[in-house]
C-alpha cells in the first residue's frame, strides 16, 4: 500500500509540474495530423491505412509518456555527462553504416532496420534531443563566460554543428535532416547574442561556396535540379518538378473550405500526389480542408513555437533558455521548409511537417523535445528572485 501511495504521489507531482498547455497544443496538432494521415492513406486500402494510423497513434502514446518523463528530468544535470552524449550522438548515427536502409519514401540511408525490432528508427530524429542539449550547454558556457564576443565563441559551437551536419550527411545522404542541425545552431547562436555580421559572413561564404561548386559542376545533380526547378517551374515537369506541381494543383483545387475529407480528387487518386502522408501532407490538407484547414495547421504550429519562446523567457539559466530556443528553431525551420516546399518556393529536401506528417520516430522525438521544454518551465525562477538574479 505504501508503494502505491508513493507511486500515486509521484504521478501527481509529475502532472502538476508538466506544462499541460503545451501538451494540449501538441495533442491537438497530432490528432489533426492523424486525421490527415488517415485520409491521405485511404487510397492504398484499409490495411495500409490502419497500419499507418496505428503506428502514428502508438508513437503519440509513447510520446506522451516521454513528455512526462522528460518534464520531470533536469537536463542540466545530465548535460554534465556531455562526453556520453557526444559518443551517443556519433555512435547512433554510425549504426546506419551497418543497419541503414532507405525507408519507405526516400532513397537515402537514413533509417535503422535493426534485426528483431518491429519498426524502423530514424537516428537523426532521436539525436536532435541530445544534440540540442549538448549544443545549448556549449553555447551557454561561452555566453556566460565570454559574452559571445571572442572568436572561440563562434568557432567551437559552429564547428560542433558543422561536424554533425557532415556526419549525418556523409553517412546517411540525408541533407534535409542534417540541415535542421545547422538551423538549431543558428537559432541558439542568435538568441545568445552572436553578432549579426557573423551570420552575414557565414551566409555569404556558404552561398559563394555553393556557387563555386555549381560552376565547377561538383554539386550532386539532384541538388542542382531541385534548385533549378524552384527558379523555373517549367523545368522537368514530369520528373524533378512533378511532386511540387501535383502538390500545387492539390492545394489550389481546395479553395476556401476544401473538397471534403476523403473526397480530394488527387488525395484519393492512386497515382497523382506523391508522398502525400509524409512530405506533402500540407497539400492533402489544402485540397480536402481548404485554406481554412491550412490556416489551422499554421496556427497550431505557431502556438507550439510561441509556447517554447515563452518558456525560454522565464528560464532559470542560459542553458535552459537556449534549449527552448533550439527546439523552437527546429520547429520553425521544418514548418517553413515543408510548407514552402508544398507552395513551390522551397526545394524538396525531405523534411516532414512537425506533428502532422507520418513518422513514428518523428512524433516520439517531438513529444520528448516538448517534454524537455515543459521541464524547463517547471524549474523557472519566481518573479521576485528573477528580478534580483
Amino acid at each position: 500500500m505504501t508503494i502505491l501511495i508513493r507511486l500515486r504521489d509521484a504521478v501527481k507531482d509529475i502532472l502538476r509540474k508538466a506544462d499541460m498547455v503545451l501538451l494540449a497544443l501538441c495533442l491537438v496538432a497530432t490528432a489533426y495530423g492523424i486525421l490527415l494521415i488517415a485520409t491521405a492513406t485511404a487510397y492504398r486500402g484499409e490495411a495500409f491505412q490502419l497500419r499507418r494510423v496505428i503506428i502514428q497513434t502508438a508513437g503519440t502514446v509513447l510520446g506522451i509518456g516521454a513528455y512526462f518523463i522528460f518534464s520531470s528530468i533536469d537536463v542540466e544535470h545530465f548535460a554534465e555527462k556531455w562526453p556520453i552524449f557526444l559518443i551517443f550522438n556519433l555512435g547512433f548515427i554510425a549504426l546506419l553504416l551497418k543497419f541503414g536502409v532507405g525507408g519507405e519514401t526516400t532513397g537515402n540511408q537514413a533509417w535503422l532496420d535493426l534485426p528483431g525490432f518491429p519498426v524502423m528508427i530514424q537516428p537523426a530524429e532521436v539525436v536532435k534531443l541530445t544534440y540540442t542539449v549538448l549544443l545549448a550547454k556549449q553555447i551557454a558556457w561561452f555566453r556566460d563566460n565570454k559574452k559571445m564576443r571572442g572568436l572561440s565563441s563562434l568557432i567551437f559551437p559552429a564547428a560542433h554543428a558543422g561536424f554533425m551536419f557532415l556526419w549525418i550527411y556523409v553517412i546517411s545522404d540525408d541533407a534535409g535532416s542534417a540541415l535542421v542541425y545547422l538551423m538549431i545552431y543558428a537559432g541558439m547562436a542568435l538568441a545568445a547574442g552572436l553578432a549579426w555580421y557573423w551570420f552575414a559572413l557565414g551566409i555569404g561564404g556558404l552561398g559563394a561556396g555553393v556557387g563555386l561548386l555549381a560552376i565547377f559542376q561538383k554539386l550532386p545533380q539532384y541538388w542542382v535540379d531541385r534548385f533549378h526547378v524552384i527558379l523555373d517551374h517549367s523545368y522537368s515537369p514530369n520528373k524533378v518538378g512533378y511532386q511540387q506541381i501535383r502538390g500545387m494543383l492539390a492545394l489550389g483545387s481546395g479553395g476556401l473550405f476544401g473538397q471534403g475529407l476523403f473526397q480530394g480528387i488527387q488525395t484519393q487518386s492512386s497515382d497523382s500526389l506523391p508522398y502525400r502522408y509524409t512530405d506533402f501532407i500540407f497539400c492533402v490538407c489544402g485540397e480536402e480542408l481548404g485554406m481554412i484547414g491550412c490556416v489551422a495547421v499554421i496556427l497550431l504550429e505557431f502556438a507550439v513555437v510561441y509556447r517554447c519562446f515563452q518558456t525560454a523567457r522565464v528560464a532559470r539559466s542560459s542553458m535552459d533558455a537556449l534549449i527552448c530556443v533550439g527546439f523552437a528553431s527546429m520547429l520553425i525551420f521544418q514548418t517553413i521548409e515543408n510548407i514552402g516546399m508544398c507552395l513551390f518556393v522551397m526545394p524538396v529536401i525531405g523534411l516532414t511537417l512537425p506533428f502532422f506528417s507520418y513518422g513514428g520516430s518523428s512524433i516520439l522525438t517531438l513529444f520528448a523535445a516538448m517534454g524537455v521544454v515543459s521541464g524547463v518551465r517547471s524549474r523557472t525562477l519566481p518573479d521576485w528572485l528573477r528580478k534580483t538574479s
